[in-house]
């Protein structure tokens, strides 16, 4: 990429819809970033970070060899079916299946602002296991909630479940030793984060991204250029002329018959 870009890390220890442990990462990262000497600021070459192909098959390529760096340092635990991947020849094998799918990273849109950043930064930072408002009911020592079944169009379903199994599944929320919930990395990392965003803030003024969109002479963009999704400004793509398109007749049914009588 030739920048070194900045970006927040979430860990989200939720679950899926049908009540499976899936623990994930949600990821903010700013589409530009510092030049390696620290002396420019580098705007992307298309209003993105990175294709989401090609992203997916670099987190596949890193994921992968992360995992055999863990499994030769003998950091990685088997415990219940996957005793069976203790020995070098299965593990082996179970490694070279998974480089042979095609991995998923869901990628959003960009933001179309601070003020969205901020809002979806918020959905994490200052988020529970479960709200209050999705507790149905507690009887009979079972406890009824609801959940969203994202498979069947996101329908909200009820799930009943004994209160030793909800207490089992709200602790998993309760992160082990040496975890956190939220890192920076990058220009935006604890360490560094003095120092370089004053720096960023500076190289943003001195080198301002093109706009992508013509302005009036106020600089102000008019309201049907922006996004009513994202709040963004939107971009042409291409222009069709008017000869470029083929004229067509109108279609036979519009076409009002002529009786001829002599």
């Amino acid at each position: 990429m030739g920048r070194k870009p900045g970006h927040v890390c979430f860990l989200n220890s939720g679950y899926c819809g049908r009540g499976l442990h899936h623990p994930h990462v949600h990821c903010v990262i700013a589409a530009g970033g510092l030049s390696l000497d620290g002396k420019n600021w580098i705007h992307p070459r298309y209003p993105f970070f990175l294709p989401v192909k090609a992203l997916s098959r670099v987190f596949r390529g890193k994921f992968t060899a992360a995992l055999k760096c863990a499994f030769k340092k003998g950091t990685i635990g088997f415990h219940g079916q996957l005793q069976n991947l203790a020995t070098p020849a299965a593990f082996s094998l179970f490694v070279r299946q998974l480089f042979r799918q095609d991995w998923v990273v869901y990628c959003k849109r960009p933001f179309g602002g601070p003020e969205h950043v901020l809002r979806y930064l918020g959905d994490y930072t200052h988020r529970v296991a479960i709200s209050n408002q999705r507790l149905v009911s507690l009887t009979d020592d079972n406890i009824t909630f609801r959940w969203r079944d994202s498979a069947h169009k996101n329908r909200r379903r009820l799930m009943t479940i004994s209160v030793d199994e909800f207490l089992r599944r709200f602790l998993l929320h309760l992160l082990p030793k040496g975890f956190v919930r939220i890192r920076n990395f990058g220009f935006l990392a604890n360490r560094q984060r003095r120092t370089l965003l004053p720096l960023c803030f500076q190289l943003l003024r001195s080198n301002p991204q093109p706009p992508a969109v013509e302005t009036s002479s106020t600089g102000a963009v008019s309201a049907l250029w922006i996004c009513p999704k994202c709040g963004g400004p939107m971009v042409i793509v291409s222009l069709i002329a008017p000869l470029t398109v083929l004229p067509r007749s109108p279609p036979v049914a519009l076409i009002a018959p002529t009786n001829i009588q002599a």
